[in-house]
């Protein structure tokens, strides 16, 4: 008695089950991305604090302009209606050491409410960014060490 699949549609089956096996294995893993790259964000970066994934501390919300919670200097340096969102969003920070300062402060000023534990408090980062407007070079330095205690809260 002759079976009634033919050999190459039992092949094609052959695949689907070993497909469907593997996407089977893959999603009782769950360890995985469902990306082969898959960008990491973490809790205290801006990029983080940008996508409104939290709540923002009562202390500075997303509307206060930068001028309002840095002060007098912040406001000769930024336009005088940037907003803290709006400095956390901001994609300007590449080549720019004085936008990329403000984007990383006002991400620890947010952090140094929020996080325990944080390495600096509210007032040192506002102290931090106005000695950082001294010059492009203090500014790139401030900006990064910012950076690097943003990247490395939890």
């Amino acid at each position: 008695m002759r079976s009634s699949i033919s050999r190459p549609s039992r092949l094609v089956l052959l695949l689907l089950l070993i497909c469907f096996d593997s996407a089977v294995r893959a999603a009782a893993e769950r360890r995985r991305p469902g990306f082969l790259y898959t960008r990491t964000r973490g809790r205290c970066s801006p990029q983080f604090w940008s996508s409104r994934t939290e709540s923002w501390p009562r202390m500075v919300p997303q509307r206060s302009t930068v001028s309002k919670v840095f002060g007098s200097r912040a406001y000769e340096r930024y336009r005088y209606d940037l907003t803290l969102l709006e400095a956390t969003a901001g994609n300007d920070d590449v080549e720019n050491a004085f936008a990329r300062l403000v984007k990383e402060s006002t991400a620890a000023l947010l952090n140094s409410y929020a996080r325990i534990g944080y390495p600096y408090t509210a007032w040192e980062v506002k102290t931090l960014l106005i000695r950082g407007l001294v010059s492009e070079k203090a500014a790139a330095v401030q900006a990064q060490r910012f950076h690097e205690a943003n990247q490395a809260c939890n």
